[in-house]
């Protein structure tokens, strides 16, 4: 019995937290109230501080994986790549992984992307340091193509991680999602989310 309870009130947060990744990632920061997140996952509004002292800290939850699963996703594809992989096909790799993951899969990727300079500085200091974790990755990729001889000789990697990341992280703003879906978003990524999560306490090589 109380093993059945612990994994109801485990399943309990998560469907919480699917919920708030799908409305954070569609109402934004100020938007985001709970009582639409109490809606979402079909449960009373009070029922949320149980698993959650405040709203910020269910968003802190939400940005955090959000990212957290990101990197684990990218870094599980890369290491599938073949051995003798050059590093311009990594980069072709990492960037339809992150563009798949953000636009198609997860809720949470998508909420963490399109709030990350919205949140106050207490929600973002956990979220900053995951996505500087992230951020090495590509430092990696771009410094390996750089050092291959591989990108224009006027053009500075770190400049480069910038411009890509940028552009990657901008196309969560106007994508329509003309392109079927994978998957239900919020629901979808439970699974990834248990098994991902400890992938990503772990640095990018």
């Amino acid at each position: 019995m109380a093993e059945e309870a612990v994994s109801k009130s485990a399943r309990t947060r998560e469907r919480i937290l699917d919920a708030a990744a799908h409305v954070l990632s569609r109402k934004g920061y100020a938007g985001t109230r709970l009582s639409d997140v109490a809606d979402q996952a079909e449960i009373q509004a009070p029922a949320i501080y149980y698993y959650f002292p405040s709203r910020d800290d269910l968003i802190e939850e939400v940005m955090w994986t959000g990212i957290a699963l990101m990197r684990a996703h990218v870094t599980k594809v890369l290491a599938a790549l073949p051995p003798g992989a050059d590093p311009l096909e990594r980069i072709d790799a990492a960037v339809e992984a992150h563009l798949r993951y953000s636009l198609e899969i997860s809720d949470y990727t998508t909420a963490s992307i399109r709030n990350a300079g919205q949140v106050p500085e207490n929600i973002a200091i956990r979220y900053a340091a995951e996505a500087s974790l992230y951020g090495d990755t590509w430092r990696k990729l771009l410094q390996d193509a750089d050092n291959a001889g591989l990108l224009r000789p006027d053009l500075e990697p770190r400049a480069a991680r910038m411009l890509v990341l940028g552009a990657l992280n901008w196309a969560a703003e106007w994508w329509n999602g003309l392109a079927a879906p994978q998957g239900d978003g919020a629901g979808d990524s439970r699974a990834r989310r248990r098994s991902a999560q400890g992938q990503a306490a772990a640095p990018a090589g």
